[in-house]
């Protein structure tokens, strides 16, 4: 039976495999196009996100919303999602074991799904998870490849929203992925 968008989808909806389930409402799969040429993974599901079980819809997804549309991004266009797919109690950063659970189990097969032409990295804890690299200030702004995939990194919306001078970097970086994104039309 071949796997897709929706029926894995479901499967991420009823996943025990590891605590975050214990204490969720629901599970965020992701939001977006199963052919997006550019997939966008951030940290984890906030609380809104985990009453609505959609990916940035809380006060971060209001500010990439409007990233988005200085990018000329449509949300539809993209697929959008978290490294892990259950809010962490408290907003807490999700552990290596909930992270490296969700990579192996959801996010790697999304991946394969989607064959993004560029995967866009939201903040220090989805470069951890996808890259395995922890200084997001060394690549921010930065595109790289690794094993065939490329990659943009930038800050998490949610860093952007608090710090002025994070703000204005990535209202910078959404230019570039502009750029990007009209290179890969």
């Amino acid at each position: 039976m071949t796997t897709t968008l929706f029926t894995l989808a479901e499967q991420i909806r009823t996943c025990t495999a590891c605590p975050l389930s214990k204490e969720r409402f629901l599970a965020v799969p992701g939001d977006g196009l199963a052919t997006a040429k550019i997939m966008f993974i951030g940290e984890a599901p906030g609380a809104e996100e985990d009453r609505q079980g959609r990916s940035f819809i809380g006060r971060s997804g209001k500010f990439l919303d409007t990233l988005f549309a200085n990018a000329n991004i449509q949300r539809k266009d993209v697929f959008i999602t978290g490294s892990v797919k259950c809010h962490p109690p408290k907003n807490r950063t999700p552990t290596t074991l909930e992270l490296t659970t969700c990579k192996n189990l959801w996010l790697d097969s999304q991946i394969k799904i989607i064959r993004p032409k560029l995967i866009v990295i939201l903040g220090r804890v989805a470069l951890l998870s996808l890259l395995q690299e922890k200084n997001i200030a060394e690549l921010q702004g930065k595109k790289i490849t690794r094993n065939n995939q490329d990659y943009f990194i930038t800050y998490h919306p949610s860093a952007g929203m608090r710090f002025p001078k994070i703000k204005t970097a990535m209202e910078k970086d959404f230019e570039t992925i502009k750029k990007l994104a009209n290179s890969l039309i």
